[in-house]
């Protein structure tokens, strides 16, 4: 796509085909550059996350049940499916054309192992040593490799560092994006919602025939499988497609909030009003609905920032706990199990633990700026730096000086890839 000037007024956006409108080059001109409102969330995300395996799934559980915040707290486990939307929209969105698949594996291996492996070291110590959990040698591996969510007969359920299962999920995402959006990118965009739509539905008849034919932990390894997840990594890839075609979503992000905490009390409460027959219709659709909730949330920040409104996601102090929610994801559990193995002074259920429960993750935050700044962002930027060069890409001088080709100097290649656009 080319880029063009930034249009003025609010004339409707003309069509292609394939739904492409004459705003889609300057919204593409954009993509390359990051958005502090997604960047912001994410610290959020992964916020919802901790508070749920903070205050667990009943009383007496977690590490210290808060009942003020309880049953809403639970729905912060499916903050991961704001991870999942997410990685498809912010993939999609600074997706660049020119970039080989050696690249884009290779960041996205620097993107995930150095800081997950580090963490990973951390929570083995916590869980396995300090703790009493029991493992064995290939559940951890699987899980160091992160492919743990394909082998349903690992021990435990979640072997080695429990949260990165959804990293598991995440590599099949990397994995099939780049031989997945030549052929997306040439849909309409009207195919593209169908088929998205279609994949929702097909979660929740999964987790139906789940429920009915397999054993409890058998239906649990299935709805953790990778495979289960990829409509809502399609989701994020269909919605970044139509904001780049010139669509917009009439929604502003607060809108969006308020439709997330309805539902949360809707589905936490419903129990309470739901026929009792209707109950599992709101388990099966949970997920596809958060992802659709996520997704709205999203367009939402995108147009909103785009717009010059989203002021206060682009603060810099939340954009900083953004950068950082990936680290604070990898290490929160296990602050939490040390501290629900050696603090001898909890209490009985109380709201007061609220206090603690903020204090708890100032302490994970630390140490998660510091694995940020001391393992994470160093490690990619050497890993950037240090990509495998194709020999046919950039053959000897002696060779190109042979044919009469004047040699391409390091800086000039990477001028050129600097005009291409920003990262991912």
């Amino acid at each position: 796509m080319q880029r063009q000037e930034k249009p003025t007024g609010q004339a409707t956006p003309v069509r292609d085909s394939k739904g492409t409108s004459s705003a889609a080059a300057n919204l593409a001109g954009d993509a390359f550059q990051r958005i502090d409102s997604l960047t912001s969330l994410r610290f959020f995300a992964a916020f919802a996350v901790f508070t749920h395996h903070f205050n667990g799934l009943s009383a007496g559980g977690g590490v210290w049940h808060i009942p003020a915040l309880f049953p809403y707290s639970t729905m912060g486990g499916n903050g991961v499916t704001f991870f999942f939307v997410l990685s498809g929209f912010l993939l999609t969105w600074s997706h660049r054309s020119g970039r080989s698949l050696r690249e884009h594996y290779w960041r996205r291996i620097g993107r995930i192992w150095p800081a997950h492996l580090v963490a990973g070291a951390l929570v083995i110590w916590v869980f396995y040593r300090v703790g009493t959990e029991q493992t064995d040698w290939f559940s951890t591996l699987t899980s160091l490799f992160l492919v743990q969510t394909w082998f349903p007969h690992v021990t435990p359920v979640l072997p080695g560092n429990p949260v990165t299962w959804t990293l598991s999920v995440e590599v099949l995402f990397y994995a099939l994006f780049p031989l997945a959006i030549r052929r997306v990118r040439g849909l309409r965009t009207r195919s593209l919602v169908l088929l998205s739509a279609l994949g929702l539905v097909g979660m929740c008849a999964v987790q139906w025939g789940s429920d009915q034919w397999l054993s409890a932990g058998c239906a649990s390894w299935v709805m953790r499988h990778p495979l289960v997840h990829l409509p809502q990594f399609f989701l994020g890839m269909t919605c970044a497609l139509a904001l780049q075609r010139g669509h917009r979503i009439p929604i502003r992000p607060v809108v969006a909030v308020l439709l997330l905490c309805v539902y949360t009390v809707a589905y936490t409460r419903g129990g309470e009003w739901i026929p009792t027959a209707l109950r599992p219709q709101m388990d099966y659709s949970l997920r596809p609905t958060v992802a659709i909730l996520s997704m709205l949330l999203i367009a939402a920040c995108v147009q909103g920032e785009q717009a010059g409104r989203c002021r206060v996601l682009t603060r810099k102090p939340l954009v900083v706990l953004g950068a950082w929610s990936y680290a604070f994801y990898l290490v929160h559990q296990a602050v939490n199990q040390y501290i629900r193995l050696h603090w001898p002074h909890r209490m009985h259920d109380s709201d007061e633990a609220a206090i603690f429960l903020l204090g708890t993750a100032v302490l994970a935050l630390a140490i998660a700026g510091a694995l940020y700044t001391w393992v994470e962002e160093p490690a990619q930027r050497w890993w950037a730096s240090h990509l495998p060069q194709s020999r046919r890409a950039n053959p000897p001088l002696s060779r190109q000086k042979a044919h009469g080709k004047h040699p391409q100097l390091p800086c000039a290649s990477a001028a050129k890839a600097a005009s291409a656009g920003g990262e991912s």
